[in-house]
């Protein structure tokens, strides 16, 4: 007979690592949201060329959106840091899981 067995932890931070831990999800919170957003644009661009085309106003659709690029968007990551500062206060690997996420979705 398999016996399994359970713990359950239970973590008390102070001060400090509970504003570095609401930094963080805020900050991965971010992210995510940015390149939807981004995903979200580059799709409206190809539906609003579809209905160009459809109204005759186009020949034909030549827009290339492609899906979410998961290895650019992480390569992103580094640039979006420049751009705004407070994502250099977390921990990086956190903003890339949460666009690795993005594309799991």
């Amino acid at each position: 007979m398999l016996v399994k067995k359970t713990f359950k932890f239970r973590i008390f931070p102070n001060q400090k690592q509970i504003q570095l831990i609401n930094k963080t999800i805020g900050c991965s919170r971010f992210v995510f949201n940015f390149f939807l957003g981004k995903q979200k644009q580059k799709d409206a661009y190809w539906f609003i060329v579809e209905e160009m085309k459809q109204n005759g106003q186009l020949p034909s659709n030549n827009w290339k959106g492609g899906f979410f690029n998961k290895y650019g968007a992480v390569k992103a990551v580094r640039q979006l840091k420049e751009y705004y500062p407070f994502l250099k206060e977390v921990d990086s690997i956190s903003l890339q899981k949460s666009v690795e996420n993005l594309a799991d979705s």
